[in-house]
């Protein structure tokens, strides 16, 4: 796409302003980095506190009698049984038990908000609309803004400018006042750390956010640093390590299936989904710990120590706060425990690795 054509985000112009270096992304032009560089915005956010505009992302409401029920047969997790102010990952399965797109769902007290992924979201929205019954009204709210406060520090910020936020714990959601403005706020975000998710009107957004940026703690961060904290976390990247040909058994989120929907079933896939859950699948999703200090990239061939390919790296760099290479991908079940030595294949040489357990770096999630 051409510079002319991308769209833009309400933070466009403050990112130019603060130095970002912008680049395409999912159709939008988006920060990769600013002048402090990735593996100081990585670990400033680890430390204190990173200010992210997730703004391409797609917003979605839905209201109406039965919205939970009606969304539950295009899901596999339980949204029926989600209470108000609460949160749930889940997955847009299809018929063949693969993952159209992952997205969040909170519930507040007359309907349900969703987040999907940018390069995503336009067929999701197809998708829920050939679907959802005519008694579920479904407003697209691409226009509002969608920043992300993660860190350590985030807790502090928000005390001091929206403090009912804090009461929130993890996958907690709430209308909250930050700073003066109405914001539909969440406990949670994709780096592992703590911190708050903040849905504002479009013509407010630039003021939040320089509110935010003129905290001490908060510095803002680009596209390169959110998906090197999110490896490190061990979460998937939609189009990467998640995809239409991968099902959430073979990606290791099981958890993702409700407990009623294993028994029920009802959403597309199911029977190949809860068969797997049953029986297991020929491959799986690991961590991966290549020895020494070369990053294996994602398409990184996989194979055991005869040379023989076993699986492939779908997400890799180097993890600024473990201070070292780290990746995700797929191997053959037989390979999947962890400490298992495997090979990865980087321009054409056989690097030593090791299975490993995910998250590469602890989760500190407020929980309560």
């Amino acid at each position: 796409m051409s510079a002319d054509t991308l769209l833009t985000t309400p933070l466009n112009a403050l990112h130019r302003e603060l130095g970002g270096k912008m680049v395409e992304f999912a159709g939008y032009e988006m920060p990769v980095q600013y002048p402090a560089g990735i593996m100081a915005e990585h670990l400033h956010t680890r430390d204190k506190a990173g200010l992210f505009d997730v703004s391409h992302m797609g917003q979605v409401k839905l209201s109406g009698e039965g919205a939970d029920k009606a969304l539950e047969t295009l899901v596999p997790g339980e949204i029926q049984a989600l209470k108000p102010g609460r949160q749930r990952y889940t997955l847009f399965t299809n018929e063949q038990g693969g993952i159209l797109d992952d997205l969040m769902v909170t519930r507040f007290n007359d309907h349900l908000f969703l987040v999907v992924n940018a390069a995503c979201k336009t067929q999701d929205i197809e998708h829920m609309r050939a679907h959802l019954p005519s008694g579920v009204t479904l407003e697209v709210m691409f226009e509002r803004a969608l920043m992300a406060l993660q860190g350590p520090a985030a807790k502090a910020v928000m005390a001091r400018l929206g403090p009912a936020a804090c009461e929130l714990t993890f996958m907690g959601g709430a209308r909250v006042e930050i700073g003066g403005i109405w914001c539909t706020v969440t406990r949670s975000g994709y780096t592992g750390e703590d911190g708050f998710e903040i849905s504002v009107d479009e013509d407010k957004a630039d003021k939040l956010a320089r509110l935010l940026l003129d905290q001490p703690e908060v510095m803002p961060i680009g596209l390169g640093a959110r998906d090197s904290l999110r490896l490190e976390a061990g979460l998937c990247l939609y189009g990467h390590d998640i995809d239409t040909g991968t099902t959430p058994i073979e990606a290791d989120l099981n958890w993702a299936i409700g407990k009623r929907r294993r028994e029920e079933g009802g959403f597309p896939g199911a029977d190949i989904i809860l068969d797997q859950l049953k029986n297991g699948t020929a491959r799986k999703r690991v961590g991966i710990r290549p020895e020494g200090r070369a990053p294996a990239r994602e398409h990184t061939e996989l194979t055991d120590a005869e040379g023989r390919r076993i699986g492939e790296i779908t997400s890799g760099g180097f993890g600024p706060s473990v201070g070292g290479p780290v990746a995700m991908g797929y191997v053959e079940t037989a390979f999947a425990s962890e400490g298992t030595d495997i090979n990865a294949m980087v321009r054409g040489k056989a690097l030593p690795a090791k299975v490993a357990s995910m998250p590469f770096t602890p989760h500190r999630y407020h929980r309560g």
